[in-house]
């Protein structure tokens, strides 16, 4: 169970850093996000 879980998780931080990257620096800025901050809000967000 805790390597399907694993999976999962790495799924979703994997598609967070997809979806972000595509975004400009502009449309980043205007979420309070800069490129630095991507590993970050992936990680948080694989982790719910």
């Amino acid at each position: 169970m805790n390597i399907a879980r694993s999976f999962n998780q790495w799924r979703r931080y994997r598609a967070t850093v997809r979806e972000l990257s595509k975004l400009t620096t502009r449309e980043l800025n205007d979420l309070g996000l800069s490129r630095a901050d991507i590993d970050f809000v992936a990680r948080r967000a694989s982790a719910v």
